[in-house]
């Protein structure tokens, strides 16, 4: 029987040098290790030490002519791989599990694994990830370089990514002109926060609205969704509103059809509060569709990051080579989207899940599947 894992590293570039002392192949090197990830293994040692409980199982499905590698052969072999390839062998993958889903909302955003130093803007090693929110999948990631920010890589990820059909939702950090005229290029739709830290478009964004509302909204294209949400002891009123087309929209934004504001009040233990965000959307939909996308971009951090860090211990990383780290983030990141995606009883957690793919071989396999079944 194939394993789909397997596959999905078949065009990957070998980094290493053909010498007597390269024993193992590269795929059976990068199943092994995503296996050992996505059931429990944490470091080199733990990855090595899984393959080696494990060996009767792969031989199932891989030559590993040589045996299972060493920890130090899994650390040199991650740390010489190139972590876009990496990641978009993966994303290619995922990405296959999207079609035909309608425009699929993909959120964008950085996280940093404050353990492990780096001379980035926060200080340590911070990877921008592509999070399809709905399909609950990674679609590939970019590590933040030396001397640089997320704002620097938003561009290279948006390039690598498949964007047709896709609604892209990005943070005011990734507001830029730049940006919208590249997802357009690429046939994706996008869906832009515009923030106080932006003034100059945020109070054109501001503007627009105030305009709108002087003259009661009359003669202007509009669309109004309103939702309320009593739960866990709060009350919380969500409003969405949609200008399609308003005049004195920036030229500059490629394809701009709208403007929407969402104004959020919430009232937890008898304190009232309330927030209006704005956003610049290349995608005319409806006022509950788009505040549906604006909501989903959060996505990505109860869905990704948290478990992340809570699941996988992601931010006491230490490790410290640039490419190691960037490649075992892909790994953590990878096996997130196949265990959300995996059967289980009804309130089986990701935590439980992972364990019971290291326990169980039939079950490890139906997750493995989670992306082709």
């Amino acid at each position: 029987m194939p394993l789909p894992l397997a596959a999905v590293f078949a065009d990957l570039p070998d980094p290493r040098r053909e010498t007597a002392n390269k024993l193992h192949a590269l795929t059976d090197i990068l199943v092994v290790a995503t296996c050992a990830v996505l059931c429990g293994a944490d470091t080199w040692d733990d990855i090595a030490e899984y393959g080696e409980t494990k060996e009767g199982f792969f031989r199932r499905f891989l030559p590993l002519a040589h045996g299972i590698p060493s920890a130090d052969t899994f650390a040199r072999v991650f740390a010489k791989l190139n972590p876009t390839r990496f990641a978009q062998a993966f994303g290619r993958w995922m990405a296959a599990a999207c079609e035909g889903t309608g425009l699929v909302p993909v959120a964008i955003d950085g996280k940093a694994a404050r353990s492990a130093p780096a001379d980035t803007a926060t200080g340590c090693l911070t990877v921008v990830t592509a999070w399809a929110t709905a399909n609950r999948l990674t679609l590939g990631q970019v590590a933040v370089p030396d001397g640089s920010n997320e704002t620097g890589v938003i561009p290279e990820l948006l390039r690598v990514l498949e964007l047709n059909g896709a609604i892209v939702t990005l943070d005011a950090a990734g507001c830029q002109v730049a940006n919208a005229k590249l997802i357009r290029e690429r046939k994706g739709h996008y869906l832009l926060a515009v923030k106080g830290n932006q003034p100059t478009r945020h109070a054109v964004a501001v503007g627009l609205f105030e305009d709108a509302l002087a003259v009661e909204f009359a003669g202007v294209t509009h669309d109004t969704h309103v939702e309320f949400d009593d739960r866990h002891g709060r009350h919380e009123e969500r409003s969405v509103t949609v200008l399609y087309r308003p005049a004195g929209l920036p030229d500059e934004w490629a394809g701009a059809t709208a403007v929407v504001q969402v104004c959020r009040e919430r009232v937890v233990n008898e304190v009232r509060t309330s927030t209006t965000h704005y956003y610049l959307s290349s995608h005319a939909g409806t006022a509950a569709e788009l505040g549906g996308f604006a909501r989903g971009h959060w996505g990505i951090e109860n869905g990704l990051h948290w478990v992340l860090d809570v699941v996988f211990g992601e931010d006491g990383s230490r490790v410290r080579e640039k490419n190691a780290g960037a490649n075992r983030a892909m790994l953590r990141r990878v096996a997130v989207s196949l265990l959300r995606r995996a059967p289980g009883r009804k309130r089986a957690t990701t935590p439980t899940k992972r364990k019971k793919a290291g326990w169980d071989d039939d079950y490890l396999l139906q997750v493995l599947q989670g992306i082709t079944g």
